[in-house]
């Protein structure tokens, strides 16, 4: 993927110090024949994603007989919290899910995660690109292998547009809006949304903000934690005006983002929600949550619209983030081994073709058949700027002060106005 800047929020972001803890590794790594013991924390409870993770230990575990890991599966919406709690409390798995942004930063001042730039293998970095691993760079050092691209947009059901009288995708959002009121003429819900995990209706506010500010604000904005730039409030009325049309479905706020069949994304799954605004990891949730659990045979992808009137954001600037794999800073040694496993190109097209999510790896992109995963690297390719998600930069506290004070809004708790000062609120408070 060609270069292009990123706001990755831990290159830039100075975050609190957090107390320093231990990992778990449980032999001495230095002995090649000794037995070793990892433990691995991920996000995938069931289906194929899960299955991968057993196929992939047991693969590694095959080639390197010394070594077993045992695999724990933490709900996503968990896994963060559940974390951090072992990070500060030195029982940290040795293989973790790393988000990135400020919250790596985080764990870095901390002296909780290993540095991994001298244990990256010479046949990994000929398949991923430089690009991918700025994502899981802190202050010039590499501190997690990337594994997936996931850059978001609005996945959407063509057969439910298409009955709607929809014949394009919108591309702004009045066009949005219209489609919308087309949509509940058809009597589906416009547009999904799992508000009661705080984050999806978040990442409405955050697409609103990446048009309104320019990439220069945010990048202030990430550095200083102060939303005071007048763009920020600009975002907030955007999305509270476009709420005001009621474009989500019937009970939103108490609706889970991708637990089951009557979440956001189950409801997408079951076409009865026509579109929903998401990462790129969103097709293999869909897919689990089908009928047949495959994949949604009719699922389209468009990136997030340009506003009616310009902002000051750079058109066609984008919002994702690159999943990667950290290791605890006192694993053995054969935790970079596992990272670089998981990084060569037949992991990497198992690891696609369980998630329905684009490889960093660019040999197993090559492999990428789906029309929307297609549509969704050729978004991010060509985007001239693109910044990680919000609460990933700004860091746990502070993003989820920020995700909570979007919720309050669409509730009808606060008003634009409040949902800023309460997102400054939090940062003051660090």
């Amino acid at each position: 993927m060609k270069a292009k800047k990123l706001l990755m929020g831990a290159a830039v972001l100075a975050a609190g110090t957090i107390a320093l803890s231990a990992c778990s590794g449980t032999s001495d790594s230095s002995n090649s024949s000794s037995k070793v013991s990892m433990t691995l924390w991920q996000n995938s409870t069931t289906g194929p994603g899960q299955q991968y993770w057993k196929d992939a230990i047991a693969a590694f575990e095959k080639a390197n007989p010394n070594v077993t890991i045992k695999m724990q599966s933490i709900q996503n919406e968990d896994l963060d919290g559940k974390l951090q709690t072992a990070l500060n409390s030195g029982d940290a798995p040795d293989i973790f899910l790393q988000r990135g942004g400020g919250k790596m930063a985080a764990m870095v001042q901390a002296g909780q995660v290993m540095d991994l730039t001298d244990k990256i293998s010479s046949d990994t970095k000929k398949v991923i690109s430089s690009g991918s691993f700025k994502a899981e760079t802190y202050q010039n050092k590499v501190y997690a292998m990337p594994l997936s691209v996931l850059p978001g947009g609005l996945f959407y059901s063509q057969d439910l547009f298409k009955a709607a009288g929809i014949t394009e995708a919108p591309k702004t959002i009045d066009d949005l809006s219209a489609d919308v009121q087309k949509l509940k003429a058809t009597g589906v819900s416009p547009i999904a949304l799992g508000a009661k995990d705080a984050w999806p209706a978040a990442h409405w506010f955050y697409w609103f903000a990446l048009r309104e500010c320019s990439g220069s604000t945010m990048e202030k904005t990430a550095d200083s934690k102060s939303f005071s730039d007048s763009c920020w409030t600009k975002a907030a009325e955007d999305l509270q005006n476009f709420a005001g049309q009621k474009p989500f479905n019937d009970g939103f706020l108490t609706t889970s983002a991708q637990q089951g069949a009557g979440s956001s994304a189950g409801l997408v799954a079951n076409h009865k929600a026509a579109m929903e605004l998401m990462g790129a990891w969103d097709p293999g949730v869909i897919a689990s949550l089908t009928p047949d659990q495959k994949p949604l045979a009719d699922l389209g992808f468009y990136p997030f619209p340009e506003l009616s009137s310009a902002g000051k954001g750079e058109p066609g600037s984008i919002m994702g983030g690159v999943d990667g794999y950290s290791c605890s800073v006192k694993a053995p040694k054969q935790c970079a081994d596992f990272l670089n496993f998981i990084a060569s190109t037949p992991q990497q097209i198992a690891y696609y073709k369980a998630f329905n999510s684009p490889p960093v790896n660019t040999d197993a992109q090559k492999e990428v058949t789906e029309p929307y995963l297609k549509d969704v690297l050729a978004a991010y390719n060509k985007a001239p700027y693109v910044s990680q998600w919000l609460d990933t930069v700004l860091g746990q506290n502070i993003g989820n002060a920020l995700n909570v004070a979007v919720v309050d809004m669409l509730a009808g708790k606060t008003d634009a106005k409040g949902m800023i000062q309460a997102a400054n609120d939090a940062a003051k408070k660090g």
